[in-house]
């Protein structure tokens, strides 16, 4: 299971940052399963795997914090059976899955004071807590209109957009990440989902950073929805990614390179504000 849940990370098949937390942490309970002569050759095994799981996306906030904390946990709880460090296991997993899942949803309930009945939204790439906004803002009664980019070269847009679809008192729009300067005349804000923030810069999907300049420009507002785990003043190192080539282009690649990064770096001097579970940071 930890192979596979590696595998999915480095490949980015799951696209909501929070989600992957909560899988990598459950990914451990594997190895609870598993006998070991002592409990030190079980923490062993258990720092292994979560090196191995950290490794799978070095940039991701939310799993880095997670993993070191589980960790952090057994270990500091020098267990005096193999059994016993692993009842702290399954202790430490919940507890971060539970912490994950109530950040999501009290920085989405927190983002809907931001989003009125007759907003119309830009969005960019795929957010889960994003999402939950918008599901919570209509079902209170609100009708939104909302533009989604399609987020290449992933085209994750085209599964928030299909999302948004179905549900009532949204007007869903997609299009393509170069025509948003065509509609920002129309938009009342830009709201997006974070991988992170360290110091004064937002790590995020790629085309995150022009889609923030030309609506700053615009005198858009640009906000920002995630977890506070997900803002970090030190100690943590952002690691772009660069994919595969063939998410760019399917020919040979002949004569030319084509880069394909996974993250962009926005100034937060470009954002109005980042909307966590804990607080709203004003910029």
């Amino acid at each position: 299971m930890i192979d596979e849940t590696v595998e999915e990370i480095a490949d980015m098949q799951t696209h909501s940052s929070s989600v992957v937390a909560v899988k990598a942490a459950e990914a451990l309970l594997a190895l609870t399963e598993r006998e070991y002569p002592t409990v030190e050759e079980y923490v062993r095994t258990l720092e292994r795997n979560s090196h191995a799981l950290r490794r799978a996306n070095p940039s991701h906030a939310s799993l880095q914090t997670t993993q070191r904390e589980i960790l952090s946990t057994v270990e500091e709880a020098d267990a005096d059976s193999v059994d016993a460090a692993k009842d702290r296991t399954h202790d430490a997993v919940e507890s971060v899955a539970e912490r994950v899942e109530s950040a999501k949803e009290r920085a989405a309930e927190r983002a809907v004071g931001y989003i009125e009945d007759g907003t119309t939204l830009l969005t960019h790439d795929y957010s889960s807590t994003v999402l939950e906004a918008i599901e919570r803002t209509v079902a209170a009664g609100a009708e939104l209109e909302v533009y989604c980019t399609e987020a290449r070269p992933r085209y994750l847009g085209r599964k928030m957009v299909r999302t948004l679809a179905d549900l009532d008192g949204v007007d869903a729009h997609l299009i393509v990440d170069g025509a948003a300067g065509h509609f920002l005349p129309d938009i009342d804000q830009f709201v997006v989902g974070m991988d992170c923030i360290v110091e004064d810069t937002l790590y995020n999907r790629i085309g995150t950073y022009p889609l923030a300049a030309t609506a700053h420009d615009s005198d858009v507002p640009v906000r920002v929805v995630g977890a506070e785990a997900k803002v970090v003043t030190g100690g943590f190192a952002f690691e772009n990614e660069h994919r595969s080539v063939s998410e760019v282009i399917r020919e040979p690649a002949d004569g030319f390179t084509v880069e394909n990064p996974a993250y962009d770096a926005t100034p937060t001097r470009l954002l109005d504000a980042a909307i966590t579970d804990e607080q709203v940071h004003e910029f």
